[in-house]
């Protein structure tokens, strides 16, 4: 069984964290450097200022890996920290885990024990490796403890503690219906769909990228798609000639990347969401909109057994216009869902989980500076 964190215990969990007292330094790695992907995201969800700015920008999966180690080494050498906290599955999470490894500094991976099985995605190999170095792995669902178990993780080291992602949506709801961008962008609620792509199989390659354009442009006669493009995707629609035959379409709005409160207004207020993200398979999960996810996989099985998410090969066109017609077809809205442990407070289960561990592990180590000294 994965090892689970004891959520009623509340006195003992308060207890925990009133006896650590934590001094926070956040880096920023640069790893999304566009503005309307990475500063605006600090204001809107009320992130303090990071400490650190590394400012890496883009390269390949080599190069921008390996500059984000070269540039956070330093920052962790100086800072002696008694624990290294990555989040999620990009370069900046390998990058950061595998330098506080080799320095000897104790890793915890939120999000942990995610698995597509599909070993040709980049965050794949990222997800395995940073799980393989941490020392405390916290997992937002049942499964991914379970793959973590398999893959020969210590129970006592995996805590399931719930979605941090979702903590971020509830805490900041109010904001999100203060959003203007539906009106703003002249939009009829329920009225039209949003389509994301950045995944490398889906935009990296050609044709993949051209079949992709024209299936959306079918999709488009059944309903308005509204499309913020990712900075590298722009670039590859650039790079394919593929800009003018969207803008095209009448039908297909092509609009900048914005921020996490227009974003998800847009989302909640959507018929229909079209992605490749992980990200966005959960929060339509919990705002209670139907997605078809473009990949042949997922990481996040539980948005397809307990949620609105519904997978479809991006290869084959005929099938997702399908599968966007059936969805169509279904009452525009499912009843809102949130799978065990997306409650809200997943973030206070992991600072009360990080208190015990550095409690036990940090105060009585010989050479360490404790927690209370930070």
């Amino acid at each position: 069984m994965t090892a689970v964190a004891q959520w009623n215990d509340a006195p003992a969990r308060e207890r925990a964290v009133a006896d650590v007292v934590f001094r926070q330094v956040l880096v920023h790695t640069g790893q999304h450097y566009d503005e309307n992907m990475s500063g605006v995201f600090f204001d809107d969800l009320g992130l303090p200022q990071p400490d650190y700015c590394l400012g890496v920008g883009s390269g390949s999966q080599a190069a921008q890996t390996a500059r984000i180690m070269l540039a956070i080494e330093p920052t962790i050498v100086d800072e002696a920290p008694d624990l290294v906290v990555v989040v999620g599955d990009v370069n900046s999470t390998l990058a950061a885990a595998l330098v506080a490894c080799k320095l000897g500094i104790p890793v915890a991976h939120v999000e942990a024990g995610l698995r597509s099985q599909d070993r040709d995605m980049p965050e794949e190999i990222n997800r395995v490796l940073t799980d393989q170095m941490s020392d405390l792995l916290f997992t937002t669902c049942r499964d991914a403890g379970e793959n973590l178990l398999r893959e020969g993780v210590p129970s006592e080291s995996i805590h399931f503690v719930g979605n941090p992602m979702i903590d971020s949506l509830r805490a900041q709801r109010e904001r999100i219906e203060a959003s203007k961008i539906v009106p703003r962008l002249g939009l009829v609620p329920r009225g039209y769909a949003v389509i994301t792509l950045h995944r490398p199989s889906n935009v990296d390659d050609a044709d993949a990228l051209r079949r992709m354009a024209r299936t959306l442009s079918h999709v488009a006669h059944d309903i308005p798609l509204v499309f913020p493009v990712h900075a590298r995707t722009r670039e590859r629609l650039a790079e394919f000639g593929l800009v003018e035959e969207l803008e095209r379409e009448t039908s297909v709005k092509l609009i900048e990347p914005l921020g996490y409160l227009d974003f998800i207004a847009l989302m909640q207020s959507a018929r229909l969401v079209l992605t490749d993200s992980g990200g966005i398979q959960e929060e339509t999960t919990v705002l209670g909109v139907p997605c078809l996810t473009l990949r042949k996989n997922t990481e996040r099985p539980v948005t397809v057994s307990e949620g609105t998410n519904c997978l479809v090969n991006p290869d084959d066109s005929a099938a997702v216009q399908t599968a966007c017609a059936t969805l169509l077809s279904m009452p525009a809205f499912r009843q809102q869902h949130a799978p065990e442990g997306w409650d809200g407070k997943a973030s206070d289960r992991i600072v009360a989980e990080m208190a015990l561990w550095l409690a036990d592990n940090c105060v009585m180590s010989v050479g360490c500076g404790g927690p209370a000294a930070r």
